[in-house]
């Protein structure tokens, strides 16, 4: 494990980004979840997030990938970001306000900050398409 954390440190991934790649932060599913949505990025890698909403609150949210190191941490990054807020300010994040949280990934893996933001936002769609049928 110390090699990969090295690897990463090397490659310009912050301890934050790190960390979470590691840890696995919200990785997982949610068996009850209000919403589900996964979308596979120009780059190949695929994310899939799992909501759980009340009152228009995301009360847990949860993602699985198929990607990179940048992918794992975009993904933790924005479900620990969203977690508690509203889905119209979970919308208003974007790649860079992951890259800040973040502190540092690479910056060629931005694209896996913009598949974080993209699943999410057709994972709310979805969400808003269901409870308007």
């Amino acid at each position: 494990m110390n090699e990969i954390v090295e690897l990463l440190k090397k490659s310009g991934y912050s301890d934050k980004a790190i960390k979470y790649y590691v840890d696995k932060v919200n990785v997982g599913d949610i068996k009850d979840c209000d919403t589900r949505f996964a979308y596979t990025g120009p780059c190949g890698d695929t994310m899939k997030i799992f909501l759980r909403i009340k009152d228009d609150l995301i009360n847990d949210a949860k993602f699985q990938a198929i990607g990179c190191a940048g992918a794992f941490a975009s993904g933790s990054a924005l479900t620990e970001m969203i977690n508690g807020k509203s889905l119209e300010q979970a919308l208003k994040y974007n790649e860079m306000d992951i890259m800040n949280y973040l502190g540092e990934i690479p910056e060629q893996k931005i694209h896996c900050a913009i598949l974080a933001v993209r699943t999410l936002e057709k994972t709310i769609k979805q969400y808003r398409g269901i409870q308007q049928t």
